[in-house]
């Protein structure tokens, strides 16, 4: 889109946005809303070695792979990014990213924090945020109502959320997740202020004085 001085509202390449958090915290749901009321951005699917739950769709929700199949992507390079969490293996398929990325479109990854900390060392220029619960407690319970892991399982994920809340600090943005459609509408106010940073409209500008003279 261009308005009446030349100037795009968007530089040729995509953003690339990463959403995680602790296990239970809701990413999957937010990021389903969001790209409801989002169409143009595009989802990642990601690689798991992970069982489907219940409504979950091969290559929709994930590429579900078993552990050698995902090893083997592992040897040819194939992953973004990829970390084993709670003995499952997940990774981000690297190719579609950057392909998406220079299509200029935007790209949203929802990972764990583990592989988010690997996406940041590749891609510093990516926007991180990281979903919050409104507290501990909350969180536990969504883990247990949500009945797919046994007790030992739910405490090794509040465990492991414990010491993921506190990489907060690696991130660009933190949104505590207390409603679905409030946690959507401020990762839109956040990428609508990333588009208008100042070093997305700088190469444009270079060309546009290049022109002038």
């Amino acid at each position: 889109m261009t308005n009446n001085n030349g100037w795009t509202q968007k530089s040729d390449k995509g953003i690339l946005i990463v959403l995680s958090g602790p296990s239970g915290v809701g990413k999957g749901t937010v990021c389903s809303a969001l790209r409801q009321c989002t169409s143009d951005l595009v989802y990642s699917v990601s690689a798991t070695t992970r069982s489907p739950r219940a409504g979950e769709q091969e290559g929709v929700n994930y590429f579900f792979k078993s552990k050698e199949q995902f090893l083997s992507m592992i040897e040819r390079d194939e992953l973004l990014e990829w970390a084993e969490y709670v003995g499952n293996y997940y990774g981000t398929p690297r190719e579609f990213v950057r392909s998406t990325l220079d299509a200029g479109k935007d790209i949203i990854l929802e990972i764990e924090v583990q592989g988010a900390l690997k996406v940041k060392q590749k891609f510093p220029e990516g926007v991180f945020i990281f979903l919050l619960p409104p507290s501990l407690d909350e969180l536990e319970q969504r883990i247990v109502t949500r009945g797919t892991d046994s007790m030992d399982a739910i405490r090794s994920r509040m465990n492991a959320a414990r010491e993921e809340i506190a990489l907060l600090e690696h991130y660009d943005y933190a949104i505590v997740n207390d409603r679905v459609e409030l946690a959507c509408q401020r990762i839109q106010a956040i990428l609508e202020a990333e588009h208008c940073k100042k070093e997305r409209y700088l190469p444009v500008l270079q060309k546009w004085l290049e022109e002038v003279h």
